[in-house]
């Protein structure tokens, strides 16, 4: 790890330990975030795919089997293009999520998704960029921006983890709503650190944060 990433990593610790006390003592106990940003983009977007509403234990034996399907490598969008909707079910994938992946290496392929350029591009593009494949909503393109982009100011508004410990957290009745943890996020001043907050908020739970 770079000097320069320890310090950003120290400076998110000590900005969100300094403005939210109940974000302060779970800094304390995990220490710095260990998100280490990435440019692996599409074998990112097709485990994000896969991975969506399982458990880490069941996506990553799925993804396990996926690559198992092509001799244990990684397949090129080409590859996978090769391969029918019922090929890639018999690897545990749901159906929709087979045509997901198709149609995310569809994309890829014909050059209506440049991964390579989405560094470039602000939170909102890439964003827009990635949802216009079916499959990948909010929720992937925010997991996207955080743990491989390494987007520091991320609020994944559509997390479940996040959302369940918030509410543990701040005490609240019911699971708070994009609005209300966009509110707990600015009356803790939680910007321009939120991505490195969901990590905290999710290590609060004992999970391992997804994708």
């Amino acid at each position: 790890m770079t000097t320069e990433r320890t310090e950003l990593l120290q400076a998110a610790a000590d900005h969100l330990s300094r403005y939210d006390p109940h974000l302060a003592p779970i800094v304390q106990r995990f220490g710095l975030s260990t998100i280490t940003p990435h440019n692996d983009y599409y074998r990112e977007l097709v485990d994000s795919i896969i991975s969506q509403q399982l458990s880490v234990k069941a996506a990553a034996t799925i993804v396990k089997r996926f690559v198992e399907l092509f001799s244990g490598n990684f397949p090129s969008p080409e590859q996978i293009l090769e391969r029918s909707v019922e090929e890639l079910r018999a690897v545990g994938m749901s159906r929709p999520k087979a045509s997901y992946v198709l149609d995310l290496a569809q994309h890829i392929l014909d050059g209506q998704l440049q991964v390579e350029k989405l560094p470039n591009l602000s939170n909102e593009e890439v964003i827009r960029e990635l949802t216009a494949v079916k499959g990948i909503g909010e929720w992937t393109a925010h997991m996207f921006l955080i743990f491989s982009l390494g987007r520091t100011d991320i609020l994944a508004t559509g997390d479940l983890g996040v959302r369940n410990a918030m509410m543990r957290l701040y005490e609240l009745d019911k699971l708070p709503s994009p609005d209300e943890m966009r509110a707990i996020a600015e009356q803790y001043n939680w910007h321009p650190y939120e991505s490195f907050a969901c990590w905290y908020l999710w290590k609060s739970l004992d999970n391992e944060p997804a994708l």
